[in-house]
């Protein structure tokens, strides 16, 4: 990552082949396969591996509360995004006649659990124009009735980058709402400003470039009582061995309720070594690194015959996408050529991260120049 050295000695499997699918699946650091080997020796030691287990815990929790801008307590380590947003739901106790904003360039972790036969609210589409979502389109979505706006900030499915800032504004302006923020897409890859978002959310095993089964949490404490998750379990629970647990069972309030049960500790013990990964060579310094590749990349792209996702003109971080009739067929000649890409539906789509080169994306536009001649 950032140097043909370090790539070398951290990103062995790169050797040799291009890969620009960090979006779906993130290739680890050589530490991370040695903080899966430390997880193991220290589950070797039985009950005495607690201590180390809920250590790594703890730094976990501090270093996603620095990326979030939280504090370590504000925050909390669940299974998985899907996992979050379904203690979410569970969380806001909808009724008849709240209103829930999604928006279709949005994964479907955010957005079903609120289209679920038993959700109670009614559910509005924050619907894009060529690729991008404009806040002006979400303003006539606001009422006193809406209780959550919920977004990735940056969309699988063609990279776009939501204006948060304004998102922010015209949410607090026109609505009560709270406002839920997915940086799947985003954590490690770009700098981020999450100042007044009531709920932050991450999978684990993409830029960060850490395991599956983590989802990373951010309750600010000011939210805490409204993110208070009522599911069963004993972890998250205040007093779950107490003489009173056959009476009632109490959530800690905010973030920590959203760790139902025992912590996954394989994953949190991978997430460290990922984002320790990421802080150490710089989030600012990826996306500079990334920043002159991701344009080369979208403008040569943009000049062959297909379909472009991603809206030009637009804030790109390390997603984009294009359609095209023989987009399986491409797929497979970039496959042959040790390229490998997403391919879904007609849709291609290219991620680019720190560990990726100008000689890999000049490699894949050659390819796309004889596969789609002009």
């Amino acid at each position: 990552m950032l140097t043909a050295e370090s790539r070398k000695t951290d990103f062995p499997s790169l050797d040799g082949r291009v890969y620009l699918n960090t979006a779906a699946e993130g290739i680890p650091p050589l530490r991370v396969r040695n903080a899966l080997n430390q997880y193991f020796a220290d589950k070797q030691l039985g009950m005495d591996g607690r201590k180390p287990h809920f250590q790594t815990l703890d730094r976990v929790k501090a270093l996603v509360a620095e990326f979030y801008g939280l504090t370590p307590d504000e925050t909390a380590v669940c299974s998985c995004s899907s996992e979050a947003y379904n203690l979410a739901a569970m969380a806001l106790h909808l009724k008849d006649g709240d209103e829930i904003v999604i928006n279709d360039l949005d994964f479907p972790a955010g957005v079903t659990p609120w289209l679920q036969p038993g959700s109670r609210a009614t559910v509005k589409i924050w619907r894009s124009q060529n690729g991008a979502l404009h806040v002006s389109d979400l303003i006539p979505l606001l009422s006193r009735k809406t209780r959550l706006v919920t977004t990735s900030l940056v969309s699988f499915f063609n990279g776009f980058v939501v204006p948060l800032d304004e998102l922010r504004n015209e949410v607090r302006k026109h609505s009560d709402a709270l406002l839920s923020v997915d940086v799947t897409q985003a954590l490690g890859r770009i700098p981020l400003d999450l100042r007044d978002v009531d709920l932050i959310v991450s999978s684990t095993h993409k830029w960060i470039l850490a395991s599956h089964g983590g989802g990373l949490v951010g309750v600010p404490s000011a939210r805490a009582e409204t993110w208070t998750v009522p599911a069963g379990g004993w972890f998250h629970l205040k007093d779950p061995f107490g003489v009173q647990r056959f009476d009632s069972a109490i959530s800690q309030p905010g973030a920590a309720s959203f760790a139902v049960g025992m912590p996954n500790f394989p994953a949190i013990y991978a997430i460290e070594a990922g984002l320790s990964y990421i802080r150490e060579t710089g989030v600012q310094k990826i996306a500079h690194h990334a920043a002159p590749l991701v344009e080369f990349c979208f403008r040569e792209i943009s000049k062959l015959p297909v379909e472009m996702l991603t809206p030009a003109n637009c804030q790109l971080a390390g997603i984009m996408a294009f359609r095209h009739p023989n987009a399986e067929t491409i797929h497979q000649e970039l496959l042959k050529q040790n390229i490998h890409v997403m391919s879904h539906a007609g849709r291609l789509r290219i991620a680019i991260h720190g560990y990726n080169t100008m000689s890999e994306i000049e490699q894949l536009i050659r390819v796309l120049r004889s596969l789609l001649p002009g």
